[in-house]
């Protein structure tokens, strides 16, 4: 029986065919290493963890790229709070995210590229959008242009026109439409930089998993997966720069796993209900809280609550209670 996934750029069930025979490529977003791991990133790593895992069991030979953003403000505002070296604080929130996943029996993926690692691709394919007239340079910085790009919007099913529309005003005079986004920014006072052709800056987020996807899958692999979050704009972002540099597909299949709401609201910061995995797996077994996660579809939104977690470790002892019978 073939294999079918829900591909959500065109919202159906598809046959998966993949790019090579008894290959899969798959590439999947992973955390900003500047804070602990909450239930958020414990469902996404779950799900993608099965997929793998099943995939696998097929007989697919499945080379499994999860990356590791390691630059970023929020790394950044947090070692100048903290009053210490960026790395001090990525590879502290690694080693922590490596211990959840752990716990929650995730197996490591085939790959796990940082993006520090990688800024000679990233300039690489920000000079081929560049050269090809979709990225522009302005003081430093590099955009990309989003009227240069007609496919725009194509995985979210977004209009440029109606995203112009409902646009708040952009305080950043630099770019030519609202909508264009960094692909390079200029480095300021203080902060860590990289060399380029453009001048000493980083990367932006986006172009981050366009090149590493690229470098270790090609330009054009199975399967790309990630949070619903991430549709817009990170993934219709990654399909723009990857798709205008290489003018072929980035991925032919898209996955994406629903939300997680705490006690009926969604989770948030700024409410208080960010649920880290580590404070969690102190009340509950891991195999407790991979089990609330699988026991939903994966595209469903989930609410997690104490009252769910202890069903479904009511559900798991009757389970292994069932399994001690036989």
């Amino acid at each position: 029986m073939p294999q079918k996934l829900f591909n959500t750029k065109t919202r159906k069930k598809e046959i998966l065919q993949p790019v090579k025979e008894s290959a899969i490529g798959m590439y999947v977003c992973g955390i900003t290493a500047y804070d602990v791991c909450h239930v958020g990133h414990a469902r996404a790593a779950v799900v993608f963890d099965v997929v793998f895992r099943h995939l696998k069991a097929r007989g697919y030979n499945v080379t499994y790229v999860k990356n590791f953003t390691d630059i970023d403000d929020k790394i950044i505002d947090r070692a100048n709070k903290e009053g210490v070296d960026i790395y001090r604080i990525t590879e502290r929130y690694i080693k922590l995210h490596d211990e959840d996943m752990a716990a929650l029996n995730v197996l490591t993926p085939t790959v796990t590229p940082r993006a520090t690692a990688h800024m000679s691709d990233m300039i690489d394919l920000i000079a081929i959008l560049e050269g090809k007239g979709i990225a522009y340079a302005v003081d430093g910085d590099v955009f990309f242009a989003v009227d240069n790009y007609p496919a725009y919007g194509g995985l979210s099913g977004r209009h440029l026109d109606e995203m112009m529309a409902g646009a708040r005003v952009d305080v950043n005079d630099k770019k030519r439409n609202p909508l264009d986004f960094v692909l390079w920014k200029k480095s300021k006072e203080g902060e860590p930089f990289w060399e380029s052709p453009w001048g000493k800056g980083r990367p932006g987020w986006h172009i981050e998993c366009s090149a590493m996807s690229r470098k270790y899958l090609g330009e054009t692999f199975d399967i790309h997966g990630g949070g619903e979050d991430l549709v817009f704009p990170h993934h219709e972002n990654e399909i723009a720069q990857s798709q205008a540099a290489t003018g072929k597909p980035l991925a032919n299949y898209w996955m994406h796993n629903g939300f997680v709401k705490i006690n009926a609201e969604k989770m948030s910061k700024s409410l208080g209900n960010i649920s880290p995995i580590r404070d969690i797996i102190q009340h509950y077994h891991p195999e407790v809280l991979r089990l609330f996660i699988l026991q939903s579809h994966y595209r469903s939104p989930v609410d997690y609550s104490d009252t769910a977690m202890k069903e479904t470790r009511t559900a798991l002892i009757r389970c292994y209670s069932a399994l001690q019978l036989m």
